[in-house]
């Protein structure tokens, strides 16, 4: 399995995150591999845009979009 090495962490941020891993029970690299693996599987904004982007299928203009949500929000 490959290895991260990170090199000059602040020692505020090493602190906190040994804080975090302690109250979660687990081992500093235990509490990293799961923040780095759910880090990883989170998609980043313009993978998002990119994904609306590709699924996109009509036009509507943003007014009539906007007016749609808000006849939603009132029918709640």
């Amino acid at each position: 399995m490959p290895n991260v090495l990170v090199r000059d962490l602040p020692a505020d941020v090493h602190a906190e995150l040994q804080r975090r891993a302690a109250q979660a029970g687990q081992s500093l690299q235990q509490f990293l591999i799961v923040e780095l693996t759910r880090l990883s599987a989170t998609p980043t904004v313009a993978d998002l845009f990119a994904r609306v982007e590709r699924r996109r299928g009509g036009r509507m203009p943003l007014a009539d979009a906007v007016a749609h949500v808000e006849a939603g929000r009132q029918e709640r």
